[in-house]
């Protein structure tokens, strides 16, 4: 993987990350037809293969189970086009792409304009030791673990386990975290986008239950969320959970350097690009969250030189899952057994 600094390196005539700014607001304007179009290949498979595993439960259970398991990645795609709704990227229109951002939150059980909110804040502090708590995965500094008690240590290591974080983590963010405003507690807005959020879901639940039982929500609704939500998880895990990626204290901090540097270029093959809507070409996404996210490809195309920085392989990946903490001797995210390795 190669880092920011050896990318800036490599490339000395590079522009700043304030300077990409300029750069890429060229790519800024969505499509209409190319946004409904993203829309139709999206939610139209998600709806039929829905549609074949209900019909499949009187064939085979295990045949509506494999079904439902193909629709996560449609599931996961609507939810990337909810993301894009938030960032005001999918339709010229802002009032266009939150309607429809809140009726996906309703498939994606996530109350869209709670999330915007928190996502929001996730780009404005993302990579500031000093604002660290809302929309992002929580991570301390070697010296802030070290400070801790032994049971919050504890708690701290079981929190970032892999189990944890990937295997129980992603049902009860969707199933129930969700279900609540956190973070936002104090204002009514957002108290009204969960409530209706949830009445809508429970009002589909009930629904599918009485024209078909118990079966449907538990072979089909439950496995397909679930695997959706730990996929996401996932990638906006490795998005910014790299062991090169950018911290900083608050006064050191700068946005357009942490969104260029603290987000990865996660390169997949061609069909899970497709399916996760290039949101592995993060660093780009950060750095100017208005590009519709079919128009992050041809940024790369224009500018070779953004896929240099924070390229990041499946294989490579899978290695960040080990790395916890955030040493600022070293600007880089160790594993436990490393931190402790380096005193």
């Amino acid at each position: 993987m190669v880092d920011h600094s050896e990318y800036t390196q490599q490339n000395p005539d590079i522009a700043s990350a304030r300077d990409w700014v300029k750069v890429l607001s060229g790519y800024r304007e969505p499509s209409t037809l190319r946004s409904l179009f993203e829309l139709a290949v999206t939610l139209g498979p998600f709806v039929i293969l829905w549609g074949l595993a209900w019909l499949s439960l009187s064939v085979s259970l295990w045949l509506t189970l494999a079904i439902s398991l193909c629709n996560a990645a449609f599931l996961l795609r609507l939810f990337a086009i909810q993301h894009d709704c938030g960032h005001g990227a999918f339709f010229k229109s802002r009032t266009m792409g939150d309607w429809l951002g809140r009726g996906i939150g309703v498939l994606t059980l996530t109350p869209y304009d709670v999330w915007r909110r928190t996502h929001s804040i996730h780009h404005s502090s993302s990579g500031n030791l000093g604002r660290r708590g809302i929309g992002d995965v929580h991570t301390l500094t070697v010296a802030e673990y070290q400070d801790l008690t032994p049971v919050k240590r504890l708690v701290y290591r079981l929190y970032r386990h892999p189990i944890v974080l990937f295997g129980l983590g992603p049902g009860y963010l969707f199933f129930l975290q969700n279900r609540l405003p956190l973070g936002l507690m104090a204002k009514a807005r957002y108290w009204a986008s969960a409530m209706y959020t949830n009445a809508l879901i429970l009002t589909a639940l009930l629904v599918i239950f009485y024209f078909g039982g118990l079966m449907p929500i538990l072979l089909i609704f439950v496995p397909s969320t679930l695997l959706a939500a730990t996929a996401g998880v996932w990638l906006f895990y490795v998005q910014h959970q790299f062991e090169t990626t950018h911290w900083c204290k608050e006064e050191d901090w700068n946005l357009h350097d942490a969104a260029l540097h603290g987000s990865s270029h996660y390169v997949l093959p061609s069909p899970l690009q497709w399916l996760s809507a290039n949101i592995g070409i993060h660093h780009v996404h950060h750095l100017y969250s208005r590009i519709p996210f079919y128009r992050l490809p041809d940024v790369l195309r224009d500018h070779a030189v953004l896929s240099i920085g924070n390229r990041m392989t499946i294989r490579e990946s899978l290695s960040n899952a080990r790395l916890h903490l955030w040493d600022e001797k070293t600007r880089r995210l160790l594993s436990f057994s490393d931190a402790r390795a380096s005193g």
